[in-house]
């Protein structure tokens, strides 16, 4: 990897970031805001500060990169993502990169009612957030393919770490589903996620997908009374499902209404990966030290 480019650099761009430069890569991090902008400069990583909201059309202003990771969201509303879209435009099909990789969800995958799944899973997302996810998967594999750059899709479930767990949420009492009506849920570490990046963006497989998980599925209650456990917090009420449609957000709502467990067997096999975080104790072990 000679210059890489990391659209979205936040909380997993720059643990990419800091693995990449410790090889002697040179990163530039694609952010919007001023305060993103510094965070990155005080990491060593070269500025690129552009709306993807707002970019103008036919400027290509991306170019100049071998490999891209894309992980900036989609817009909040809509079944679209014009962010890719504004993106992609803002490449130059002359000189493009070599590999675009893109962090997606495993909403496309909608309720598959607790069901092992794997990558041949049909895609069928039940929520506007899966849709939009979706949607970017499918703009970037056309536009590689159209442009014959690889590409490598990695559909992701809740990402934990430190900094990166919902200890407000436990502070503040909020209630959770109770874990009898609880669906499950996958987690990957944070740490996990960012090296599976890089050896994803190195590997000699290429225009494929993967889903990302620790391989121990659980539910969003127990998660949140092992965190609580971990960080010496009251666990917090548990309210049937009744109740939870009328306290809980839309966005958490969200994550309930779809259940399945991802296996990470062509994970570890084709990317030789082995997770320093195998679970969710090995986990939280890692996050309050």
């Amino acid at each position: 990897m000679e210059s890489v480019l990391i659209v979205g650099c936040g909380y997993i761009g720059r643990r990419v970031a800091a693995l990449l430069q410790a090889r002697g890569v040179s990163v530039t991090g694609l952010v919007h805001s001023p305060e993103s902008a510094q965070g990155l400069r005080d990491q060593g990583i070269r500025v690129l500060q552009a709306d993807l909201d707002d970019a103008v059309p036919g400027v290509h202003w991306a170019g100049g990169f071998t490999d891209i990771f894309y992980f900036a969201p989609p817009p909040p509303r809509g079944e679209t993502d014009a962010r890719m879209a504004a993106f992609l435009q803002a490449l130059d099909t002359h000189a493009p990169p070599r590999r675009i990789l893109y962090i997606s969800t495993s909403a496309v995958y909608g309720d598959c009612q607790g069901r092992w799944i794997t990558e041949d899973e049909p895609v069928n997302p039940a929520t506007a957030r899966g849709q939009r996810r979706l949607n970017a998967e499918n703009r970037l594999r056309a536009w590689a393919e159209a442009n014959e750059v690889q590409w490598i899709v990695l559909r992701v479930p809740g990402i934990y770490g430190p900094g990166k767990l919902p200890l407000a949420r436990l502070h503040a009492g909020t209630p959770v589903l109770r874990e009898a009506d609880a669906p499950y849920t996958n987690r990957i570490h944070g740490d996990d996620l960012a090296a599976i990046c890089v050896v994803a963006m190195g590997s000699t497989h290429a225009n494929t997908i993967y889903n990302i998980s620790d391989g121990h599925p659980g539910n969003m209650t127990d998660y949140f009374f092992r965190v609580a456990d971990a960080a010496g917090l009251p666990r917090p009420p548990e309210i049937p499902r009744t109740e939870a449609e009328q306290v809980l957000s839309p966005g958490m709502l969200s994550f309930l209404r779809d259940s399945r467990r991802m296996g990470n067997e062509k994970l570890l096999a084709e990317l030789e990966i082995e997770l320093e975080y195998p679970d969710l104790d090995a986990g939280l072990k890692s996050c309050f030290v």
